[in-house]
């Protein structure tokens, strides 16, 4: 296995993502920040934030795919939201488990950060995700 996941006892538990993640291998991928964009660039989901963190996560599949990756290999994913406030979090997992087995994104997810920012680089994006990937 070239990534392993795990929460080691004594950390903080539930959460819907693993805080550790090993991986071996040589091959390093990194996904740029995907957003709710179609392949032409017309918007997903404006205003929705559960529908555009599918969309994100949908997009960030695609880019780990051409790699020769998938998210069975990624070590780590971080979410940039915009005018994060805590009562949020309900849609974003929305988004996260509407996706999940659509793109063989495990749950709990794999180490992440949601980082909470004023503003991505258009009005309409209220999520950006990166991720990144080790391979044999």
């Amino acid at each position: 296995m070239t990534v392993q996941h795990f929460t080691p006892e004594g950390m903080l538990q539930p959460a819907p993502y693993h805080h550790v993640a090993v991986g071996t291998g040589s091959k390093h991928v990194h996904v740029s920040g995907q957003v709710a964009r179609q392949a032409d660039g017309t918007p997903v989901a404006p205003g929705d934030l559960a529908g555009q963190v599918a969309q994100a996560l949908r997009n960030t599949a695609i880019g780990l795919a051409g790699a020769g990756a998938s998210f069975t290999d990624v070590l780590r994913l971080t979410f940039y939201v915009t005018q994060w406030s805590p009562e949020k979090i309900g849609d974003f997992m929305t988004g996260v488990e509407a996706v999940a087995d659509e793109i063989g994104l495990r749950l709990p997810m794999p180490p992440a950060s949601l980082i909470g920012v004023e503003y991505l680089f258009e009005p309409d994006v209220l999520v950006e995700v990166e991720a990144t990937a080790l391979l044999d």
